[in-house]
């Protein structure tokens, strides 16, 4: 079973089809690769090249992971290091690491669109592991899955996304995803951090909590995105926290089986609260284990040119 996709750009671009492919080999992967620790050779002879221009924890090392599970070789290309410093274009790049038989680029970039100039101009698989505030789909796809695992069904799910819609790719990912799923999606935050044009993805709009977290079965938590922001978007971070921050106290109206859900990395304390990323509640762990998987997933589903 194979994606009729040579890369992973965007989740705007997959069908609700490519998405249900997607969570059952995710499950399988987590049934067989996670939970037992085992491996399989569906990538034996094939290299993974991790390519970030951006810092990242859990998507890099989550992919190393996966592809080592699929016994692929892995090679991550430390940026600083690396002939772009000297000023080499990302598609001289891309076409060096071609040249070299790597079969698999994962890139994170700060530049939106950066793996679709990859795809376009090279013949090898291109994954966009985030790039600037457009999409992160394989954080889209592992909200996604998380969610499935423990509702079984979209339709008619009340989701809520809060804080920095306007510069998180996640956010935009996890549109996309949901709603091509039946969910019902709403955003909450400042105003200033609400893209005007969201209302065009048939996304509800809130600026305030407490009205917008009523009844609501899952709530994903976005951090506050400065190294993103131009300007001063916000009078203060403590102002932030007063309307903003996921509390208990505001998850009071929620349905009392809500999921809580964070793409990470966490500021405690100021985006939510520890108690709630501590609680029972709290799914981010859980998302971390099942990016594995997902990753997994597309790395065996993209349909290779050779």
């Amino acid at each position: 079973m194979l994606l009729n996709h040579k890369d992973l750009l965007s989740i705007e671009h997959l069908s609700k089809d490519d998405l249900y492919t997607i969570l059952k080999i995710t499950k399988h992967f987590k049934d067989t690769s996670i939970k037992s620790f085992k491996k399989n050779d569906l990538l034996y002879g094939k290299t993974v090249a991790n390519l970030f221009c951006e810092p990242s924890t859990r998507t890099k090392t989550s992919f190393e992971i996966a592809a080592k599970k699929l016994s692929a070789d892995v090679v991550n290309i430390d940026v600083n290091t690396s002939s772009i410093l000297k000023g080499e274009s990302l598609i001289d790049t891309g076409k060096t690491l071609e040249a070299m038989n790597i079969n698999y680029i994962v890139v994170r970039h700060f530049f939106s669109g950066a793996p679709d100039i990859l795809a376009k101009n090279l013949n090898i698989s291109i994954i966009n592991a985030g790039d600037g505030s457009h999409e992160h789909p394989t954080q889209g796809l592992l909200d996604l899955y998380t969610i499935y695992e423990k509702k079984k069904s979209f339709k008619g799910l009340k989701i809520l996304l809060i804080g920095d819609i306007l510069h998180s790719r996640v956010a935009k990912s996890n549109i996309w995803a949901l709603k091509k799923m039946d969910a019902n999606v709403s955003v909450v935050g400042p105003p200033t951090l609400i893209p005007k044009n969201i209302v065009d993805l048939n996304v509800k709009v809130y600026y305030d909590l407490f009205e917008a977290i009523k009844d609501v079965d899952v709530v994903n938590v976005l951090r506050i995105q400065f190294e993103r922001q131009k300007e001063n978007l916000l009078p203060s971070i403590e102002e932030y926290i007063e309307f903003y921050q996921l509390t208990k106290k505001k998850l009071n109206t929620a349905k009392s089986d809500v999921l809580i859900m964070h793409p990470g990395p966490v500021n405690r304390n100021i985006e939510i609260s520890s108690d709630v990323v501590d609680s029972p509640s709290a799914l981010i762990n859980e998302q971390v284990t099942n990016g594995i998987a997902v990753r997994m997933a597309v790395l065996s589903l993209l349909k290779q040119k050779y």
